[in-house]
């Protein structure tokens, strides 16, 4: 089952359900107005849209096409947005970057920070930038939304408490970050809105690609009309969503409609760093990843962040070539108040 928010003239859009390829929606605002809702009520709701879903596919009942520059993100706001750094190859070479070692726990306890949820951009937003030293990055990931849980979920447990699974463009301000970290206090100016796919897909959807806690597919990010990074989700992931969200709920309950990311999707080469696409290689799911290992290999940077102009797309497909969520695909503008 395929969801969205449309827009309309509500902060939390028009809940939809959409065809398995992507080209009809249908209105299911007789079940539930808004995800959100869905969500809140997911035993009573998810049975009725599932029963929607079936007749859009049969043609049954009235649709309209769906388009993607219509789609909000699929929650436009959430309770919580809690983003972890699953693949430790990332973490790690941050650290090697900057000639710091990597702390043996950082493979046995995930990362997580909890980011800004008040506003999320629409998949085809423009991401706003008012300071190119700022050093604007995209980060291509997966994330999962949950249901309602108690304080102090096991993995296992948690794994039934994964309701709904997007990818996201976790967009960093890399310019602000290390004086944000330097107070000791975590991510805020350097974490503006972040922007997740136009539709929010069932774990079943994704058949055998969904291992209960991993996606066996390619995340794809284009940057200016080039192949960028199209790393495999499952590889080099130390930990695994049911993990992570076992991790949010650790000391507090957990809340239907938490957002749970997995941080940068990272792959390794040859037990070294990944290498470009162009030469052979899963490429990479930001900008700082390939300016740290440039500047491991020749001493500095050499790949710059985004300015006003340039264009990330970020999308995953199914073995037949067929997008899964919709794409990602935004502008990078000049902020103007």
């Amino acid at each position: 089952m395929k969801l969205a928010s449309l827009k309309n003239d509500t902060r939390d859009g028009r809940l939809v359900v959409v065809s398995k390829d992507l080209a009809w929606c249908a209105d299911a605002s007789h079940v539930a107005p808004t995800l959100q809702a869905a969500l809140d009520d997911w035993e009573r709701a998810e049975p009725a849209l599932r029963t929607l879903a079936d007749e859009l596919e049969r043609e049954a009942i009235p649709r309209e096409r769906f388009h993607e520059h219509e789609a909000l993100s699929p929650l436009p706001r959430a309770y919580q947005w809690a983003d972890g750094s699953a693949y430790v190859n990332h973490v790690e070479l941050v650290r090697k970057a900057r000639g710091a070692e990597l702390p043996d726990s950082f493979w046995e306890d995930p990362l997580m920070y909890q980011g800004g949820s008040d506003s999320f951009l629409a998949p085809r937003d423009p991401i706003p930038l008012a300071d190119d030293s700022w050093g604007c990055d995209f980060e291509a990931e997966v994330a999962v939304i949950t249901g309602d849980g108690p304080q102090g979920l096991t993995p296992e447990e948690a794994k039934s408490k994964i309701r709904l699974i997007m990818i996201v463009n976790d967009v960093s301000l890399r310019g602000l970050i290390p004086a944000e970290l330097a107070k000791g206090f975590g991510f805020f100016q350097s974490k503006p809105p972040s922007a997740f796919s136009p539709v929010a897909v069932t774990p079943d959807e994704l058949g055998e690609a969904w291992d209960g806690g991993k996606i066996h597919l390619p995340l794809r990010s284009t940057l200016n009309g080039e192949r960028f990074g199209e790393p495999d989700c499952h590889v080099d992931m130390t930990f695994d969503f049911p993990r992570l969200v076992s991790h949010v709920a650790k000391s507090r309950p957990l809340t239907a409609g938490t957002i749970v990311g997995s941080g940068t999707v990272s792959n390794k080469l040859d037990d070294g760093p990944g290498k470009p696409v162009s030469e052979g290689g899963k490429g990479y799911s930001c900008i700082a990843e390939i300016r740290m290992i440039e500047t491991i290999y020749d001493g500095e940077p050499k790949t710059r962040f985004m300015t006003p102009g340039d264009t990330i797309r970020i999308e995953m497909t199914d073995a037949e070539g067929r997008s899964i969520f919709g794409a990602i695909e935004q502008d990078v503008v000049r902020y103007e108040r």
